[in-house]
């Protein structure tokens, strides 16, 4: 599991993450193949709940405009699967984008916390962990092995690049 940049009590006060606009949004957390196995096998999700880029399929909000992940209790804002929530879900606000056949960690400039630390020691002490993490041969066979969660993501700023070479470190 990664280490959280955004404190949890932070988190849990926005309501910014888990809610979209569209409910095809690119913003819909993609699985890698063994996370989308694990909530068939273990959460017993039916596989219709995951779209055939393994993304999970949005639910209406039932409180008003948008839609939400099936595993948002809107009650509290809590997700249901936390402990095992996707690794996308783990990186959030950082993304991995892809753009001209380069693999970039980018940030979500939405979330309010990462607008605040942004230009802070504390921001990049953790975007150095996370490029040391991705760039990990491990990590990166992860990502060649799961192409569907290297997304087009408008509005996310660049932060690095990571070792990626036409899939291939």
């Amino acid at each position: 599991m990664l280490k959280q940049f955004v404190p949890s009590e932070v988190c849990l006060k926005c309501q910014g993450c888990c809610r979209f606009k569209e409910a095809d949004s690119v913003w819909s957390p993609c699985l890698l193949d063994e996370e989308a196995l694990d909530l068939i096998d273990k959460e017993g999700i039916p596989a219709v709940a995951l779209s055939i880029n393994r993304r999970l399929q949005l639910v209406p909000n039932p409180k008003g405009e948008g839609f939400l992940c099936p595993f948002l209790k809107i009650e509290n804002t809590k997700c249901q699967i936390y402990t095992r929530r996707p690794f996308e879900c783990q990186l959030y606000p950082f993304l991995l984008n892809l753009r001209n056949k380069k693999v970039l960690l980018t940030v979500d400039l939405n979330c309010p916390y990462v607008k605040d630390k942004l230009n802070t020691p504390e921001f990049k002490e953790y975007t150095d962990y996370l490029a040391a993490y991705l760039n990990s041969p491990a990590q990166l066979t992860i990502l060649k092995d799961n192409p569907q969660i290297l997304q087009a993501y408008e509005g996310a700023l660049d932060v690095i690049e990571l070792e990626w070479e036409n899939g291939t470190k």
